[in-house]
């Protein structure tokens, strides 16, 4: 089975509170986590929610990086999902773990786009048809 991406749900908790309410922090992490692993940055936006909390997304050519803040509970919501199999999304995790002073986290891997054919025979081409989806 081969998968066309992986998607890493995380969740730091014990963070900072200045950490996780500063946005030009946030996206500094957040930026520096996608060059960290390789991924090739395409656009950036972030904002800044009052009283507190920051949301943002880096887009990369490989997909994306996301982040919810709650300072007030010391907690993020961060997604990294990487397209193909050169980026690794376990880089940026530990990059970011380490920049949040993250004292809990908790991640869920996903394989995204499974499809039922033999480990290196994906299609890469535009117009060729995959077989069957993996759980069908």
């Amino acid at each position: 089975m081969e998968a066309l991406g992986r998607q890493l749900i995380i969740e730091y908790y014990g963070c900072p509170a200045h950490l996780l309410n500063d946005r030009d922090f946030i996206e500094d992490v957040m930026v520096s986590a996608a060059k960290h692993m390789r991924a090739n940055i395409v656009s950036v936006e972030f904002h800044k929610f009052n009283p507190h909390g920051v949301s943002g997304v880096v887009v990369i050519s490989e997909s994306h990086l996301t982040i919810h803040t709650w300072p007030e509970y010391g907690y993020a919501a961060v997604d990294v999902f990487t397209c193909g199999q050169v980026i690794d999304p376990w880089e940026a995790h530990a990059f970011m773990k380490e920049r949040f002073l993250s004292d809990k986290d908790s991640v869920v891997e996903f394989r995204r786009g499974c499809f039922n054919v033999a480990p290196g025979t994906l299609p890469s081409a535009y117009g060729v048809q995959p077989s069957e989806p993996a759980d069908k």
